[in-house]
């Protein structure tokens, strides 16, 4: 057997074992990068998805000093605010948007035509102590004038003469009558389920009543007529009639409806008040293209009434 010399040896056996270091070290510096490689590779994990934003809180439901309240979108119809909203009362001279609604919604009907005031008119202001247009005896004055004095001061002369010429009969107590009933029929071909009429201008027999929510889906459709609209959203008007002897006078109507000029984009449409109906308020505003429409019955004071209707609309903007 041969023998290396013992240096050859121990040479050999330290080159061996330098070679084994190098490669461990190699080995765990490859391992290392792989790890390291590995880590940064590894796809990122996906962010958790945010939680929602928190909606706006909706806004408070105001409270209201009057009995009964409705408010609605009148462009989706849907309702906003409840307040006894189906709760019949007596509703005052609010009847009057009825009277109005039944005198456009005639047949071939003559804005101009002339109506001559009669004695009947005045009488009857007289002994109802009832709001006036302080029409004059003898004067002709057009629908259209009268329509004017019906919404602005409330005139029960100007809704009396409307009645007597668009209702059917012989007497004026039937053209009443008869008028009376377009009104109900009307009601109900609008669906107003808890409203009826016994007077053409709120002054009623007992039996004149509406709610809330009816006045106010009467308002609605009210408003789609263009002469109503002109009409409501009317702060003052003066209109030129011809009187008795062919000659011609100014009447000058201011609109009981505070609201326009107060509230902004204010269209209308009825104050009414009475000893049983007290003070209630039908109401409606437009603001970046959105309309709100709504109806205050039964408020302590006519002060009290616009507060409510600006609180009214203020939430139904905001809602």
């Amino acid at each position: 057997m041969w023998l290396q010399p013992r240096g050859i040896w121990r040479n050999t056996l330290k080159s061996r074992i330098k070679g084994v270091r190098r490669l461990s070290a190699t080995a765990v510096t490859a391992a290392g990068a792989v790890l390291m490689t590995g880590a940064f590779a590894a796809p990122a994990q996906a962010a958790a998805p945010k939680a929602p934003a928190a909606q706006a809180a909706a806004p408070k439901a105001p409270a209201i000093t009057a009995p009964g309240g409705f408010v609605m979108n009148n462009g989706t119809g849907k309702a906003l605010f409840t307040k006894a909203a189906d709760t019949r009362r007596s509703i005052g001279s609010t009847t009057k948007i009825m009277t109005a609604q039944v005198v456009l919604s005639q047949k071939k009907l003559n804005l101009d035509a002339k109506v001559t005031v009669d004695k009947a008119y005045s009488d009857y202001i007289v002994a109802k102590t009832a709001s006036s247009a302080r029409l004059i005896v003898g004067d002709k004055v057009t629908v259209r004038q009268l329509l004017y004095g019906l919404m602005l001061p409330s005139g029960c002369d100007a809704a009396y003469a409307l009645a007597d010429k668009f209702g059917t009969g012989s007497t004026r107590a039937a053209r009443v009558k008869s008028f009376i009933g377009q009104m109900n029929t009307s009601a109900k071909n609008l669906g107003l389920k808890n409203t009826r009429f016994d007077s053409f201008d709120g002054i009623g027999n007992g039996a004149n009543y509406s709610t809330p929510r009816d006045l106010t889906k009467l308002a609605s459709s009210a408003l789609k007529n263009a002469t109503f609209r002109t009409v409501v959203q009317t702060k003052t008007t003066k209109q030129k009639v011809t009187t008795k002897s062919g000659g011609y006078r100014y009447m000058s109507w201011t609109n009981t409806n505070n609201l326009l000029g107060s509230y902004q984009g204010t269209i209308g449409v009825k104050t009414g008040s009475g000893p049983e109906a007290k003070y209630c308020l039908v109401f409606a505003a437009t603001r970046n293209g959105k309309t709100v429409i709504g109806t205050v019955l039964a408020s302590s004071s006519a002060a009290n009434r616009t507060a409510d209707a600006k609180k009214l609309l203020d939430y139904g903007f905001k809602a």
